[in-house]
């Protein structure tokens, strides 16, 4: 199997409520939650059909960790969720509350839009042009 990122930790407040948001507003299934002896869980969500790259949600265990809650990449946009059909994703999700920050906007490498997740955390909505 070659290498590949398989998971990305998301530092979250609470998992019910990063669960909701990931599973309900982004349409992603919720790939694993599992307990954990020492009171946390493991809770994996991705967008549908993924197999190779997912979210760790991972709830914050102190004030270092909660203080990074929404601003894990210090402003930027640090997440991409690649789709096939943007207006469809854009209108699902924009009906489901999530914050879109900008008109989307047909750029030469696709179709694009950044939003914030829950926590404040910026994201693109991506369709990449036939050709990217």
């Amino acid at each position: 199997m070659p290498s590949h990122i398989a998971l990305t930790a998301l530092v979250v407040r609470e998992y019910d409520e990063a669960i909701d948001f990931y599973t309900r507003a982004l349409g992603f299934e919720l790939a694993e939650d599992t307990p954990r002896p020492d009171g946390s869980r493991w809770v994996v969500v991705r967008p549908p059909g993924a197999r190779e790259s997912a979210l760790l949600l991972a709830r914050a265990k102190d004030d270092a960790q909660r203080s990074r809650i929404g601003d894990q990449t210090g402003g930027r946009v640090g997440f991409f969720l690649y789709t096939a059909d943007f207006a469809a994703d854009h209108a699902r999700m924009t009906a489901e509350g999530v914050r879109f920050l900008e008109e989307p906007r047909h750029e030469p490498y696709g179709s694009v839009a950044v939003f914030e997740d829950l926590y404040g955390n910026r994201w693109d909505l991506l369709e990449p042009a036939a050709s990217a």
